[in-house]
């Protein structure tokens, strides 16, 4: 008979084996599980950072439509050269940019050059974007392909005039304007400065807005002195006491880019209640610290006679005589009374919800832009989940609460004259400009000729080419 103890031990053998087989793969798994879990881990880190990077950018602000999903694109930016439509840079394969490369994500990023060399408008501030270093490319690459999901509609198709919808033409502009330095930090500059440089000029692309543009739509000189931004008007924020906003504190500041607005200052609509609403609201308290830090010590810009915007208070009793007191047969205080009392109160100090109507950027302005504007468009600014609302009453916006050209015109000299910059006068035709988009730029007062120009220029060379060949004939 077989050694039955002998099998038994031998097996138990066998399985003392296996089990130190089992043992050993099993521990030799463990650095490489522990290396894809610390691998997982950067990755996360890097969407989170990129996240960061794309809210400090303002991404969704401009890649938002009204009432859209994020990133979809289909947000509508007036140019002097026609509406350009954001596109949609989410990760879909078929209407976003979900075949992007992280080198084609970067050039159209730093270059404004999309896949098969397809150039995009300077809309997209691509001339800013230029400087963000290639570590934080890298984190928005991740950010936009890992963290946004894709949607898979197409945004609509921007359809220029001739000759602004030859996007090769954007070459020669690129060369003028486009520079391809990557963001590093001044020698000696201090920390502090440089992180608020690049927030501020590269990363929130503040000039893009603030800076003036020349006739070419380019910018160059003055930075932060102020621009028009369609039917808007962004404001010199350099430290000029006057012209700029030197009176403003540090607290002041960074108030405004928290709340978007700062008592007795100034409130954020327009665009710039998208980039607080989008943007500044979540940035950390360092990264707000440094933006203001870097935004007092910039070369201040003054103007000729200027006052300071939030320096017009309430008129005395003396002052309201010379000025003209207030009339009930006014047009404009029939409107305001009825209209805008309700909210800014009828002496115009506003409570806590809506803003007093003097020591305010919008009404002590050297321009009517920001207060026609707020009048016709209203605005909506949502932060830390409470949202501040003011109703357009352009005749288009609504069916009730409707206001005429004229009446925008008069209601806004009434409050000019009463609570603001005394100096300024509106017309129907200036609320007519403003609802428009604002005045025409010289570049597009340029396009209107192309057409003609070309013809002419081909009419010339056609009558140059048959007179050089009739010569030659008859000579022959």
């Amino acid at each position: 008979m077989p050694d039955v103890s002998l099998k038994v031990l031998s097996a138990r053998k066998r399985g003392s084996r296996l089990r130190g087989l089992l043992l050993a793969v099993s521990l030799c798994g463990m650095p490489l599980a522990a290396a894809s879990a610390q691998q997982s881990a950067a990755g996360s880190d890097l969407v989170a950072r990129g996240k960061y990077l794309a809210t400090a950018a303002d991404c969704a602000a401009c890649h938002t439509a009204p009432g859209g999903k994020t990133y979809g694109g289909g947000y509508a930016l007036a140019t002097p050269m026609g509406v350009i439509f954001s596109s949609n840079i989410t990760p879909s394969k078929t209407a976003g940019i979900g075949n992007y490369t992280k080198e084609d994500f970067a050039r159209a990023v730093r270059e404004g050059v999309a896949p098969g060399g397809k150039h995009l408008y300077p809309a997209m501030p691509y001339t800013a974007y230029a400087g963000i270093t290639d570590d934080d490319i890298a984190a928005l690459y991740a950010y936009f392909m890992q963290g946004v999901a894709p949607i898979d509609v197409a945004a609509p198709q921007t359809h220029l005039k001739f000759p602004f919808n030859i996007r090769a033409s954007m070459i020669g502009w690129n060369m003028l304007y486009l520079g391809h330095d990557r963001f590093v930090p001044h020698q000696g500059e201090q920390t502090q400065i440089a992180r608020g440089r690049y927030l501020a000029d590269v990363l929130g692309h503040c000039g893009t807005c603030h800076t003036p543009r020349d006739m070419m739509m380019g910018q160059h000189g003055n930075s932060l002195a102020g621009s028009a931004v369609g039917a808007w008007y962004a404001p010199n924020i350099t430290p000029d006491p006057k012209a700029g906003i030197g009176t403003w504190s540090a607290a002041d500041v960074t108030r405004y880019l928290q709340t978007g607005r700062t008592e007795g200052k100034a409130q954020a609509a327009g665009p710039m209640a998208e980039v607080v609403e989008h943007s500044m609201q979540y940035l950390s308290e360092d990264d707000i610290a440094a933006l203001v830090a870097y935004i007092r010590q910039v070369p201040a810009v003054g103007a000729s006679g200027a006052v300071a915007r939030d320096s017009f208070g309430p008129r005395s009793q003396d002052e309201q005589t010379l000025r003209g007191a207030r009339d009930v047969h006014d047009k404009g205080w029939e409107i305001y009374s009825g209209t805008c009392a309700g909210c800014h109160q009828e002496n115009a100090e506003g409570n806590a919800d809506y803003p007093s109507l003097f020591h305010n950027s919008a009404t002590g302005a050297e321009r009517p832009d920001n207060l026609v504007s707020t009048i016709l468009f209203g605005f909506s600014r949502t932060v830390d989940g409470k949202t501040t609302f003011m109703p357009p009453f352009g005749p288009r916006a609504l069916r009730t609460n409707q206001l005429s050209d004229q009446d925008v015109a008069d209601v806004s000299n009434y409050v000019f004259t009463h609570y603001g910059n005394p100096k300024l006068h509106v017309s129907a035709e200036d609320v007519a400009t403003i609802r428009k988009g604002g005045p025409v730029a010289p570049i597009a007062r340029l396009g209107a000729f192309a057409i003609p120009g070309i013809v002419i220029a081909v009419i010339v060379i056609v009558g140059l080419l048959v007179w050089i060949f009739r010569r030659r004939g008859s000579k022959a």
